[in-house]
């Protein structure tokens, strides 16, 4: 399921879609966000997750980014 769509996600300007960054099986989907998608911008690392990913290749992780990683690159 490695680079395949499992979603989109809504802006003003555009609608984006998001795609599993790793092979393996998805295990769960936070229905939550259904009826409040403002979930991933105020608790992006609590109640805003999307989907659980349980993956078949525990060394493509290794190819992710950090959390750390990723604010930095936010910065420019």
């Amino acid at each position: 399921i490695r680079d395949r769509e499992f979603g989109t996600v809504e802006s003003v300007k555009a609608v984006s879609e998001l795609f599993i960054p790793l092979g393996g099986e998805v295990t769960a989907a936070n229905e939550a966000l259904e009826e409040t998608p403002e979930l991933v911008n105020s608790e992006p690392y609590t109640g805003g997750w999307m989907i659980k990913i349980k993956p078949a290749d525990m060394s493509e992780m290794d190819g992710l980014m950090t959390k750390d990683t990723y604010l930095d690159l936010l910065k420019g």
